[in-house]
């Protein structure tokens, strides 16, 4: 493997460590502080806000300065995010800035990182880089959480702490070992909307990109509420948070690993269909949280359902897409994101009325969306070869 490759896994590891070592510790801050919980759909969807608007502008300096540049300066910036954090935890003002610097960077490391794969990669090998950059998203969604619930035990301020020095080294290191690439044209400058989308939504798969969106927007308003939820049900710490979010992740490792892997083409439709019930189940248990070890199996129900989720929709959707797979894949980021910035914010308004009430409306959403797999199978209007 290219020593490169290497540096890039490392920093994207880190950049979605960093997003999930906020989700355990996020909610005890506000709730510490006596901040409206809303705030805690605020600050997810404030990074999630300044990621999606940056990232074509990113893209276009990337393209015009050079990829190693874009991405020293988006570590140094990420840094400083957790430095802010970390410092004016008591401050909500600046937790905002903190998060949207957050955002603004990662934008940079994300489409500085895409941008230096397709210049070292040949068509052959980079489906194989870019599987080993999503294992590396894969794992820092799964160790974030459970760092974060670990350190946060210690300290608030210790996770985010950690975190601003394991990057502020990986500047070090990439400024000392990473080169920068000989320039492939301007492979990864990405629009907020992909050029050629208003096209794909002609024909029946725009059904998969919705259905995309539903699934991250049910799963980012859970990341948001559940410990908020766990809080007032079994009084459930940051560090048992942060080991039950763990425990899910290796579900859903285990999911994409032995599961998806096995399901044969033409079946991926029936999968999506047991996956949004599966979802929706998990949704019913958690309300029905009584303990620690129920709320994990509730977690792990979901999990499964969600990454069932997605996993298939992101083969169908490739698969449907023509052979326009950078079109489709910008288009999927993007419904990804808007899930993003709506369900942390809406989950959360739902808490204020009543706590289970934001986990009713997705289980129903949930099995409302198997309409659009439906949709899908009776439309003739198909890019498939």
């Amino acid at each position: 493997m290219k020593k490169e490759i290497l540096i890039l896994m490392s920093i994207q590891f880190l950049v979605y460590l960093g997003f999930g070592i906020i989700i355990p510790v996020l909610p005890e801050v506000i709730v510490n502080q006596q901040w409206n919980e809303i705030h805690v759909g605020g600050l997810l969807t404030v990074y999630a806000l300044a990621s999606f608007f940056t990232a074509p502008f990113w893209g276009y300096l990337s393209d015009k300065f050079g990829r190693k540049q874009l991405i020293l300066i988006g570590l140094i910036g990420f840094s400083l995010s957790f430095v802010i954090f970390s410092v004016f935890i008591d401050s909500l003002t600046l937790l905002y800035i903190s998060r949207i610097v957050g955002g603004v960077f990662s934008g940079a490391l994300y489409t500085a990182v895409t941008g230096y794969i397709s210049d070292i990669s040949t068509n052959e090998s980079r489906n194989m880089y870019m599987g080993f950059m999503g294992m590396s998203i894969g794992l820092g969604f799964i160790f974030g959480p459970a760092i974060g619930g670990v350190l946060g035990h210690i300290s608030l301020q210790l996770p985010f702490i950690v975190s601003a020095i394991l990057i502020a080294l990986l500047f070090i290191y990439g400024l000392v070992f990473l080169k920068e690439p000989i320039r492939k044209g301007e492979a990864n400058k990405r629009s907020i909307v992909p050029a050629g989308a208003k096209e794909l939504f002609n024909y029946r798969i725009r059904y998969l990109f919705l259905f995309s969106f539903i699934v991250t927007f049910i799963l980012a308003g859970l990341e948001a509420t559940f410990q908020l939820f766990q809080i007032d049900k079994i009084d459930i710490s940051s560090m048992q948070l942060g080991l039950l979010f763990m425990f899910s992740g290796f579900v859903d490792a285990a999911i994409q690993g032995g599961v998806v892997r096995r399901i044969k083409d033409g079946s991926e439709t029936k999968w999506l269909i047991g996956a949004q019930v599966l979802t929706a189940l998990g949704l019913i248990l958690i309300i029905m949280t009584s303990n620690l070890i129920f709320a994990g199996v509730a977690l792990c129900v979901f999990t499964a359902g969600n990454a069932l989720a997605r996993t298939c929709v992101v083969s169908l959707t490739t698969k449907e897409s023509g052979g326009r797979y950078g079109t489709a894949a910008g288009l999927s980021y993007s419904m990804d994101n808007l899930g993003r910035i709506i369900g942390p914010l809406l989950f959360t308004s739902l808490f204020q009325y009543h706590s289970s009430l934001g986990y009713f409306v997705s289980a129903i959403i949930a099995i409302v969306s198997i309409l659009l797999i439906f949709l899908f199978q009776s439309s003739r209007k198909t890019l498939r070869v």
